[in-house]
């Protein structure tokens, strides 16, 4: 497994950035730090993505910054000149997977069925995305889609919240749970950067909790 794969199954929680401003940029890597998470998936859901990629990889280099909703090589591309060390993409895209391993950057496509997840594996992937975990039947559905595939570790995302945090993390198959509510666009527009490291600092203490770790 990839090093940077690996970091982000130890955090077991990645925040999922839709940003409308690129000026917030900083000020939430610092919230994010603050609250003891180093990561962020910054989604290209936004015209300021990219910007705010390079604002956070700038002002702290130390964290490790991904881009999300990546639907075609020239946002990847992007993504990566602006700071982001990972890809994440809704669906598995051929396209987007071939460039982000021909330039070794790790990148977990969006799967939700057996052949998605075949289709993942022969491209030697094996940290993929759940998406959209909770619409599409949530812990059921993945602990049954999984099944035949042993070694295979997702990250279940769309619909994760403080209530079901602890269950999907509970399950051997899940390797990290990204999640929006604690970097909430609302949230980043108000400067509410106090309670986001609130948010985050709650939400890591369900992780230990959900994983036996201690405080």
């Amino acid at each position: 497994m990839h090093d940077i794969l690996h970091q982000l199954g130890r955090f077991g929680l990645i925040p999922v950035v839709a940003i409308d401003d690129a000026n917030d940029a900083a000020r939430l890597g610092e919230a994010l730090l603050a609250g003891g998470l180093p990561c962020a998936e910054i989604t290209f859901r936004t015209a300021a993505a990219a910007e705010a990629m390079h604002a956070i990889s700038t002002a702290y280099p130390e964290m490790l910054l991904g881009a999300g909703t990546v639907l075609t090589i020239e946002q990847a591309q992007r993504a990566v000149e602006a700071g982001a060390r990972f890809i994440v993409a809704p669906g598995f895209d051929v396209r987007v997977v071939d460039w982000c391993l021909e330039h070794e950057v790790p990148v977990t496509p969006g799967v939700v069925t057996p052949t998605e997840i075949s289709a993942a594996l022969a491209k030697g992937l094996h940290v993929l995305k759940f998406f959209p975990a909770e619409a599409m039947g949530g812990i059921p559905t993945l602990k049954a889609v999984s099944g035949p595939f042993g070694g295979v570790k997702f990250i279940p995302t769309g619909g994760i919240n403080a209530a079901n945090l602890a269950d999907y993390l509970r399950l051997p198959v899940v390797h990290a749970c990204g999640g929006s509510w604690i970097v909430k666009k609302q949230l980043i527009a108000d400067g509410a950067f106090d309670t986001i490291t609130q948010l985050v600092q709650a939400a890591l203490a369900i992780v230990r909790a959900a994983r036996g770790q201690e405080s």
